[in-house]
């Protein structure tokens, strides 16, 4: 199974093992440029954490998850380091 989402496709992510899923996802996305990547689910909202070689795979994360979900992303609090 791919872990690549079709165009206009979203995870709804009822319950919170999804959330394994939608990291997967953007782990792929980032192609190495992160580290210790993890969504926290916060009530009907996800918050970004991490770290990212830049502030580019930052933004990379950030549009993946917004793109494969349909969860607001309450905050990114990548550290670009």
């Amino acid at each position: 199974m791919s872990s690549r989402q079709p165009p206009g496709k979203a995870l709804a992510l009822p319950q919170d093992g999804d959330v394994t899923q939608l990291e997967a996802h953007v782990r792929s996305r980032l192609t190495g440029r992160g580290r210790d990547l993890q969504l926290v689910r916060r009530g009907d909202g996800l918050i970004l954490r991490g770290r990212a070689r830049t502030y580019y795979a930052k933004q990379l994360a950030q549009h993946a998850v917004m793109q494969a979900s349909t969860l607001a992303l309450l905050a990114n609090e990548i550290e670009v380091s």
